[in-house]
């Protein structure tokens, strides 16, 4: 299980988002850079990173942003946001990005994250952001009508790296993992699912290392890290301690 620290990009700063609303945004830092540093230097081993403004303009917004944090960090950095076209695709694993997500164009251009897995073998990954059920696009301004099981089946046996499943309800809410829902998603499929949306505590930590969840890949983290409700030193030991009594 990986607990991967977000950092979600608005005008060059770390911000997060309520219910992904770009209105509701919270401005944690104007240094990507330093913050990714700081998930760094607090033990994480992988890195999310979110090109907000580029998921609506469906192209990278944020690059300098993003090269400054692969400048400045050792470890994995995947990203999402704005990735539309293999060229995009094999531009930012090109400059370093250790995986790359792809959102609308899953939903809209299936076949090109079929090409691009197939040509970049586990460096693609999904996001499906569901909202009731239904996966969102366009930066979660619009809701389709195909539900996240829909979508991830499509790309079972298509080399995908993992599934990013997010509840788009409960992100940044702080209200606690939609579990249930994203359980039952990587039960349903043989691609690898992380949670996402909604990390509250040190008690979804513990609940993403119960037996329940031994599908789960991993889970996202964004404003329980920023506001100090998640301890990043408890979180990363248990997770560590899982791991050597696995």
């Amino acid at each position: 299980m990986i607990l991967f620290p977000a950092i979600d990009l608005k005008n060059g700063a770390c911000v997060r988002l309520e219910q992904g609303d770009m209105a509701r945004a919270t401005v944690f830092s104007n240094d990507p850079a330093a913050q990714a540093k700081s998930f760094e230097t607090q033990g994480f081993e992988y890195l999310h990173v979110v090109d907000l403004d580029g998921a609506f303009a469906g192209k990278p917004m944020n690059a300098q942003a993003v090269e400054s944090m692969l400048a400045t960090v050792k470890m994995p950095v995947q990203l999402g946001g704005g990735i539309r076209d293999l060229a995009t695709v094999e531009a930012w694993l090109g400059k370093g990005i250790a995986r790359v997500i792809i959102g609308t164009a899953a939903v809209r251009d299936p076949a090109l994250v079929k090409q691009a897995a197939k040509a970049f073998p586990g460096q693609v990954a999904v996001g499906l952001d569901a909202r009731d059920g239904k996966v969102a696009v366009e930066g979660w301004a619009e809701t389709s009508q195909v539900t996240a099981l829909e979508i991830a089946q499509r790309f079972e046996d298509a080399g995908v790296a993992a599934i990013i499943f997010t509840d788009i309800a409960r992100d940044g809410l702080l209200k606690g993992l939609n579990l249930e829902a994203t359980i039952a998603l990587a039960e349903a499929i043989s691609v690898p699912v992380i949670a996402s949306g909604g990390l509250a505590s040190i008690d979804d930590v513990k609940a993403l290392l119960t037996p329940a969840a031994k599908k789960l890949a991993g889970a996202i983290s964004g404003r329980a890290l920023y506001d100090g409700r998640l301890d990043p030193a408890e979180a990363m030991a248990l997770i560590l301690s899982a791991r050597k009594a696995a």
